[in-house]
């Protein structure tokens, strides 16, 4: 890019009045790739969104370490769990403080209100405050939540019960995800009362290390350090800025120019560069994630199995890895990753054969030239560094079998909301795992449940949906990793998406950035960072 139209790029976007915060040493700038659709946790699936609110503002019962999959104590201090795996309770911990804004001032401190006020939001559509603002949990629902928490009760001011209506192996895994941040009552009641209660989601109050300034929709965020955090050695940044930039090549000139610090999927192509740069380190780790294609089956003709399959065989994902993934990436051949546990190593990939696939379509009496929407994502993902590119691939190797494709796209919050809706024939989309557990894999995004959430395929196998609701009531791992090799073996026959990637995750930041940890779940954390 030509010097001036770079400075004019940064003048439009808001970031040239933050060049002196990234020169300071309390200061932060993270160079993220796109807008969130809002800062309610509960609302969203997807790390951009999860980045910008359940990793600065807010705080869950339990919490992963940075960096890893182990589940340490949050907002809650311990947790004791009965025999029988159906009751847990969580003893809160105290003198922890709300923020405090211009548009908040809390008078008094986190408690059990707050807990109950979170999860009955989710819970029951009938809660006053959901019927005041009309909103769908999808992770919380995907995972069957909303009807296996049979209740939730108050012992007292810091002691919360849950009780479950079958056991759930991965319960604890699952309150320390993104989309379980605990919210202030005291708030939501504010808001309800002036009659603002969407507000939720767009000026966020929680208890977590940075306290929510503002937001420019493409532009930044901005965020303070919260000077009264219950953790206060977590805290080392003043001020966190998040410049918004869709475009790979600009955030990476960003980096190497010092106004920013931190940043995020870089394009293979850049790679060397970038690791070759005295000021930047790169530190990178194998991924936990799949790209894949997924095939809406209440769509024709993808509703007949023949026809997936051949769509599937006609996938050229050798030729798809070198360009688009170019060295940093491997094929996948499964619908999650060989690091998961219970992964089941003998399913083999679908060999790449477009003959045998127009034979397949015309059996299915598919006529040559039928045309079908192509979804491919607007914004760079951990599991694809380029959807766009590999949305022409997949158009040309679908051409070839007589499938005309035409390449869709929308911004990225409108692109999930539609896609969740159905409104795709077949969509490029991936996952990085969340808490470690197969279920999170398996369930969230090829369950019955989770139609209408993250399944995008739209398909409902009873016998699959059984296994995993079957494994997920037991605790012994060795059972359940029978159960999910059995479920795996179903989802490879419904074919009800192509796996083409799991992605190597590369984070390039500055050399003057300490103690940051790549999440192995895709999100992006910065307390406990600290700028030199």
């Amino acid at each position: 890019m030509h010097k001036n139209a770079l400075l004019q790029a940064f003048v439009a976007a808001g970031l040239i009045a933050s060049a002196p915060f990234a020169m300071a040493a309390s200061n932060l700038v993270y160079c993220s790739e796109g807008s969130p659709a809002g800062f309610d946790p509960g609302l969203y699936t997807t790390g951009t969104d999860f980045d910008a609110a359940a990793e600065t503002v807010f705080n869950r019962l339990s919490q992963f370490e940075r960096g890893g999959t182990k589940v340490t104590p949050g907002l809650a201090e311990k947790w004791d769990i009965s025999e029988d795996g159906l009751t847990y309770t969580f003893h809160l911990r105290e003198g922890v403080k709300f923020h405090t804004t211009d548009y908040f001032k809390p008078s008094r401190e986190f408690n059990a209100d707050d807990v109950l006020f979170t999860f009955n939001r989710m819970l029951s559509k009938d809660d006053p405050f959901r019927k005041a603002y009309p909103t769908e949990f999808p992770y919380f629902t995907d995972m069957g939540m909303d009807n296996n928490i049979a209740k939730i009760e108050k012992v007292n001011e810091h002691t919360v019960r849950f009780t479950l209506n079958t056991v759930d192996a991965a319960f604890i895994q699952n309150m320390a995800m993104s989309f379980a941040s605990i919210h202030s009552a005291e708030y939501a009641a504010q808001l309800l009362k002036a009659g603002r209660a969407s507000d939720i989601n767009q000026k966020p109050i929680g208890t977590g290390p940075f306290v929510f300034s503002r937001y420019q929709k493409d532009a930044q965020i901005r965020f303070k350090g919260n000077t009264e955090y219950w953790h206060p050695e977590d805290v080392k940044i003043d001020n966190l800025i998040f410049a918004i930039n869709t475009d790979p090549s600009v955030r990476m000139q960003k980096l190497r120019a010092g106004e920013c610090h931190v940043s995020v999927f870089p394009r293979p192509a850049d790679l060397e560069a970038l690791k070759k740069d005295p000021k930047l380190q790169m530190p990178e780790q194998a991924g936990f994630n799949v790209g894949y294609l997924a095939y809406n089956t209440e769509h024709k003709p993808f509703d007949k199995l023949e026809v997936r399959q051949a769509m599937d065989m006609a996938v050229n994902k050798e030729a798809i890895i070198n360009a688009v993934y170019q060295g940093a990436g491997q094929i996948a051949v499964n619908g999650m990753p060989p690091t998961q546990w219970s992964y089941d190593d003998t399913i083999k990939g679908t060999p790449y054969d477009p003959e045998k696939a127009k034979e397949l379509l015309k059996a299915a009496g598919v006529k040559e030239g039928t045309e079908i929407t192509l979804w491919a994502m607007p914004v760079q993902r951990p599991y694809n560094p380029n959807a766009k590119l590999m949305a022409e691939m997949l158009q040309a190797d679908w051409a070839k079998i007589g499938i005309k494709a035409r390449i869709v796209s929308y911004e990225w919050g409108e692109y999930n909301k539609r896609a969740k809706a159905g409104e795709h024939d077949a969509l490029l989309i991936g996952w990085t795992g969340d808490n470690g557990d197969p279920d999170n894999w398996l369930s969230v995004l090829y369950g019955c449940d989770a139609i209408g959430g993250n399944n995008y395929s739209r398909l409902c196998n009873r016998e699959f949906d059984g296994l995993l609701k079957k494994a997920k009531a037991i605790n012994d791992q060795e059972e359940r990793t029978v159960l999910y090799k059995q479920a795996q073996q179903l989802l490879k026959a419904d074919v009800q998406n192509t796996p083409i990637a799991h992605s190597t995750v590369y984070q390039p930041m500055s050399k003057r950035v300490k103690d940051f940890k790549i999440s192995p779940f895709g999100i992006n954390s910065f307390y406990g960072v600290s700028i030199e």
